[in-house]
């Protein structure tokens, strides 16, 4: 598993590294960035570029794969729609 450093956000504030496997952090700081978007609109191709262009993502761009990418939408989904 990954260790965290810490880097600046886009705000200037202290944000933990992101990466592939952290789905619930990338969601949540998707969800900061465009959170206006409609998640039925959203495709996973979206959400590899909208994740790539984060400051604080630190991962391989060629470690990502669909199960990655769905885990993240699905987070993004239940955060944004709860039971």
């Amino acid at each position: 598993m990954a260790t965290a450093t810490l880097v600046l956000d886009t705000d200037g504030a202290v944000a933990d590294e992101l990466f592939w496997d952290a789905s619930y952090a990338v969601a949540r700081r998707l969800m900061e960035v465009h959170p206006d978007v409609d998640l039925e609109s959203v495709t996973l191709k979206m959400i590899q570029d909208w994740t790539l262009a984060l400051a604080e993502f630190a991962d391989d761009p060629d470690m990502v794969n669909d199960d990655l990418l769905t885990a993240i939408y699905q987070e993004w989904y239940e955060e944004v729609n709860p039971l």
